[in-house]
């Protein structure tokens, strides 16, 4: 995106991607600019912590980390920033997420990570609830959200209208 990002997108490894690219296209949907990459907490923390930094400086306004396993990665973030962080557990092993979740959701006080659902769910609503927090401050946005979720509505209403009339 040529604009300075208002989000950023970490996924602790590349095999994230998949159920992290949702959020990417979420906030694109709503015309919202931002950066997805890889950062992780463990293996890359110099990256991470300079990541955080370098998009600061641009502007970023909000962090969204998808990580499985340990899922430190939301933590290091909010560790290194006081802008909101959002953390999307990402089932990654034999524990079927509950080990994301866990870590996502157990911050210190003092170190909030706002945690969504699992996966793909979970990604659309982080991207979801970043646009909400950037919509306290950009009613052109805040009018997008409502349109987007007048289509929601909309949905549900034809689905239920075609059901009753088969």
């Amino acid at each position: 995106m040529s604009d300075a990002p208002l989000v950023a997108i970490f996924i602790g490894s590349i095999s994230d991607k998949d159920v992290m690219r949702s959020c990417s296209d979420t906030l694109s949907s709503l015309d919202i600019p931002h950066r997805f990459t890889v950062a992780s907490a463990h293996r890359t923390p110099e990256r991470t912590a300079g990541l955080v930094d370098e998009l600061e400086g641009q502007g970023c306004r909000v962090f969204i980390c998808g990580a499985g396993m340990a899922a430190h990665l939301a933590g290091a973030v909010a560790a290194k920033t006081i802008r909101p962080v959002i953390g999307v557990p990402i089932n990654a092993s034999p524990l079927q997420g509950m080990d994301a979740l866990l870590a996502t959701v157990q911050m210190p006080p003092g170190f909030p990570v706002a945690t969504v659902a699992l996966d793909k769910a979970g990604a659309k609503n982080a991207a979801h609830l970043a646009a909400q927090i950037l919509a306290l401050s950009d009613p052109d946005l805040a009018k997008r959200i409502m349109e987007l979720r007048q289509g929601f509505k909309d949905g549900v209403e034809k689905a239920a209208n075609e059901l009753e009339n088969e």
